[in-house]
């Protein structure tokens, strides 16, 4: 992906009100995007990948060790409903795993 295409968070900051989808400037924003509100969508976030074939699958066990593709710290990806939307890092939250989005990928609407 070019660089030109990627918004860091700092960027994001003063686009819009207290409202998601930027609140009222320009025209009520965030009026037109409350029967968007609550849509479900899927969020995946994604430490990494591998291949393998079929037969090295099956000879998996408890305590294998799968390889992925990514270093320890560098950014995870995280997904809308299977569409790339942001990078960021894993954090703990009261004894659970998060995502905090360090980037946000501005993407092409073709």
């Amino acid at each position: 992906m070019k660089p030109e295409n990627n918004l860091s968070l700092n960027e994001l900051e003063g686009l819009g009100g207290d409202e998601p989808g930027g609140g009222d400037k320009g025209g009520g924003g965030g009026r037109e995007l409350e029967a968007v509100y609550d849509v479900p969508v899927q969020v995946s976030a994604v430490l990494g990948k591998a291949t393998m074939q079929v037969s090295q699958l099956l000879k998996l066990g408890r305590g294998a060790v799968v390889e992925l593709d990514r270093k320890v710290g560098e950014a995870i990806d995280i997904y809308v409903n299977n569409r790339l939307i942001a990078r960021g890092e894993v954090v703990v939250v009261d004894e659970h795993l998060g995502v905090t989005m360090t980037e946000i990928i501005k993407g092409d609407r073709a």
